[in-house]
């Protein structure tokens, strides 16, 4: 997929060379520096990951990295890692367009799940979208250096 239009949102992947234009919204999710910011996506993007923005006449109003999967356990699958709207576009339906994304270039790579992981507050969102709890909780140990 190279575009998805909802209302007056343009919806498309973005290149490498437009990925700082989004650092501003996902700033608001993320608190990275902004070299920080690109040399993780510079990293991520050599195993799939794809920064995705939406565009209010020109201006990014929300931004959602995501990548393909395949693990055992879950076979081959859509993976959001990070999902932000800005403060000033939110509750316009600029989340569930880039979800709806998500879901149809997911569909469209014969994928049949798309996973991500919530903050607590961001659960009612999800949940009204149709994304249910996965039952297997996601654990993490620290690593000191």
């Amino acid at each position: 997929m190279t575009e998805h239009r909802c209302s007056n949102l343009e919806i498309r992947r973005l290149s490498p060379p437009e990925w700082m234009q989004a650092y501003r919204v996902m700033a608001q999710l993320r608190s990275l520096e902004e070299p920080e910011f690109l040399e993780r996506i510079r990293r991520q993007s050599y195993s799939g990951y794809e920064l995705v923005a939406a565009f209010d006449e020109g201006t990014i109003i929300g931004v959602m990295g995501m990548r393909p999967v395949h693990t055992l356990a879950r076979g081959a699958h859509l993976h959001i890692d990070d999902l932000v709207v800005d403060a000033t576009g939110r509750g316009r339906g600029v989340g569930r367009s880039l979800l709806e994304y998500a879901e149809a270039d997911a569909l469209a790579r014969s994928m049949t799940a798309v996973f991500l992981d919530a903050r607590p507050d961001a659960v009612p969102f999800y949940e009204r979208e149709k994304y249910v709890r996965h039952p297997a909780p996601s654990m993490k140990k620290v690593l000191a250096p």
